[in-house]
């Protein structure tokens, strides 16, 4: 008996960008479009072809049972549209996947949630739509509801429940299921820090268990931390299958413009980013420059160039500093500053440049990555590009140097010491 649990061979799915949704239609339609075929042949076919993107283009592989395989990529790469097809969310443009057992997806945290019903009824009607029987939802209904810590407020209607409440519970209902195969689109997301932690032990627990498990994520530390092999897509494609420190390294790491700086193409950045258009994104040395290497012992800019096609209230454009490992070190914004907040509350259409300086004597030997977020705190994220731009940095006259060792850590900090003789 086969132990494998999916099989994918030259999956394919294209989509048709502004296609209109199909209705019904009228023997008048059926006269006009027989018509209108010859002439649109005669004119070299039908225009529409041209305006269709394929999400996914030959992808295959496989997953063995009780295997956890990870699932990267950058926006855009064809992640959730894999998953999507794996559990039949919706049917492939060409080629096939087969999956041999019961299957659990987490794919949009709340999809199924009514407002107007409690949190104990959403418990089972969730429950039931994610495919678990009436007496196994009884069973976890306690165990769910722990997890999720909203108890309190599990008899109140889930419309008077926070945002980060409403995202617990429905994590906490799709995190018991106990299906064969459990299928993982960026849940890890939800909710603050500790019940973060809280998500990924389940997820780990889950993976000892034994069962199969594709697990997409934008933490890299997630990643290494419940997989040993991961698939990398690009543009649609299956471009690696690796162990996942090698897998993780690659995604992090190839694709970097090797000069200091990327610019965002017009495919890169989607619709609804619009009225915020990103430009590029730099590093400059001390002198001024733009540069891939930075030393360690001197200060180091990095600024964001974008354009504004409106005005835009709230606007706060950042950083994320990273490992190659995907571990976060900071997160900085430019309206961070209570002063520079109320100056820039509105802006503007324009075009605008934020820039940040990196302290000298901050950071160690080693590579790291640049991520940029534009938003609006908690109403909209116009932009976010998790990894835009790989840089290096030199330690050469940092502290410690007199040691041929490797110094440890992402930190290389010149601090003050004081020796005192007693």
């Amino acid at each position: 008996m086969s132990d494998l649990a999916i099989r994918v061979e030259n999956l394919g799915k294209q989509y048709h960008i502004g296609a209109q949704v199909d209705r019904y239609r009228t023997l008048r339609d059926t006269i006009v479009d027989a018509v209108r075929r010859p002439v649109q042949m005669l004119r070299g076919g039908n225009s529409a072809s041209n305006d269709s993107i394929w999400a996914l283009s030959g992808v295959s592989f496989d997953v063995h049972k009780g295997e956890v395989l990870g699932v990267i990529g950058r926006n855009g790469a064809g992640k959730s549209t894999l998953l999507k097809v794996l559990s039949r969310v919706t049917e492939p443009t060409e080629g096939y996947a087969e999956i041999h057992g019961r299957v659990g997806s987490l794919l949009e945290v709340g999809t199924g949630f009514h407002p107007e019903l409690t949190g104990r009824e959403n418990i089972a009607l969730n429950g039931a739509i994610l495919g678990m029987r009436r007496a196994e939802i009884e069973r976890k209904f306690d165990e769910i509801v722990d997890f999720s810590g909203v108890e309190k407020f599990i008899d109140t209607p889930v419309k008077r429940y926070s945002s980060g409440m409403y995202l617990r519970l429905a994590f906490a209902v799709a995190a018991h299921m106990e299906p064969e195969i459990l299928v993982v689109d960026e849940v890890l997301a939800v909710g603050d820090a500790e019940f973060q932690r809280k998500c990924l032990g389940k997820m780990s627990d889950v993976a000892e268990q034994g069962r199969t498990v594709l697990f997409v994520s934008h933490n890299m530390s997630a990643i290494l931390r419940l997989t040993k092999e991961t698939i990398v897509l690009e543009k649609g494609k299956l471009v690696l299958r690796a162990p996942s420190a090698r897998a993780v390294d690659y995604y992090l790491t190839s694709g970097f413009a090797q000069t200091g700086e990327h610019f965002w193409q017009p495919d890169e950045v989607p619709a609804e980013a619009e009225p915020f258009c990103p430009v590029a994104l730099r590093v400059r040395n001390a002198q001024g420059r733009v540069v891939d290497t930075v030393r360690s012992t001197e200060p180091v800019t990095i600024e964001v160039e974008y354009r504004l096609s409106a005005p835009l209230s709230g606007l706060r454009v950042g950083i994320y500093l990273l490992s190659t490992q995907g571990d976060l070190i900071f997160t900085s914004f430019d309206t961070d500053d209570q002063a520079q907040y109320e100056r820039h509350t509105m802006r503007p259409a324009g075009h605008y440049t934020s820039r940040c300086q990196v302290p000298a004597d901050w950071l160690n030997e080693g590579r790291y990555v640049l991520g940029v977020n534009a938003s609006v705190f908690r109403v909209r994220r116009y932009f976010q590009d998790e990894h835009a731009l790989a840089f290096n940095v030199d330690a050469a006259g940092a502290p410690g140097m007199q040691w041929v060792e490797q110094r440890t850590g992402l930190l290389r900090p010149r601090l003050s010491w004081r020796i005192d003789a007693s």
